[in-house]
């Protein structure tokens, strides 16, 4: 595709995810019971550090990544404050994990994640505090983990770079609202038919919105990893992403 084209694909989807004004987004201060949202905040707690070490690691090796890092946290940060009105107490937006997941690995977004959702609920009063372990372990631990898997697969199957590129982007933002269904039906099993009934609901109402959010977001982590390929293509061949030319 060319590049003017790309670029105007790449502004139709920013216009089409434009924020819109909700009262939450990820799961909102307060909602969750507290012995859920320690608990969710302790299943976090490996995968950051594992992602300090990782980071530390990356930048020792490969220090002129450092601005492509910084880039990966501002485009989950942009993407996930585009948000859409869904279940009750959360909401449906882009996560944009998995274009750091594939650079950088699931462990080092999970560290960039938190920092994404920190920011947000402290400057935007978006999630909270409370509910940033849940809200951590969906978007920064699952999500990540999900699109680094999803990309290592494709490639290893001899998939195109951009569908690789693209279904990890897909899965990381669709696997972590699966997670947050999980979460939330854990948190308020139904009164009848229990944790299944609940998850089956809040899953049913996530996937109106966040099955095209999702196409949408693989669709933008295309175009965006094309342009690094152009414009950073040494910092990409320095972390294995793509492969230097003899």
């Amino acid at each position: 595709m060319p590049k003017k084209q790309q670029l105007a694909l790449g502004l139709a989807l920013m216009i089409v995810l434009m924020p819109k004004t909700v009262s939450a987004m990820h799961i909102m201060e307060g909602f969750l019971p507290p012995i859920w949202a320690i608990s969710w905040g302790a299943l976090c707690i490996p995968f950051i550090i594992m992602g300090l070490f990782s980071i530390k690691e990356i930048v020792r090796e490969n220090p002129s990544v450092k601005l492509i890092l910084a880039m990966a946290g501002g485009f989950s940060f942009v993407l996930s404050a585009l948000k859409i009105p869904s279940v009750t107490g959360s909401c449906s937006h882009p996560t944009g994990v998995g274009l750091g997941a594939i650079l950088f690995g699931p462990t080092a977004m999970s560290v960039i994640g938190l920092i994404v959702l920190l920011f947000q609920a402290m400057l935007l009063a978006h999630g909270g505090l409370t509910t940033l372990g849940a809200n951590t372990f969906s978007m920064a631990v699952i999500g990540p983990v999900a699109a680094f898997a999803t990309y290592k697969l494709v490639k290893k199957a001899n998939g195109p770079q951009w569908l690789a590129v693209f279904l990890a982007a897909m899965l990381g933002d669709l696997l972590t609202y699966v997670v947050t269904s999980i979460q939330l039906a854990l948190a308020f099993p139904a009164e009848v038919g229990g944790f299944g009934a609940s998850l089956a609901k809040f899953m049913g109402i996530f996937a109106v919105t966040q099955i095209p959010l999702a196409i949408s977001e693989g669709i933008l982590t295309v175009l965006i990893f094309n342009a690094l390929s152009a414009h950073a293509k040494d910092e990409l061949e320095s972390l294995n992403i793509l492969t230097k030319e003899a």
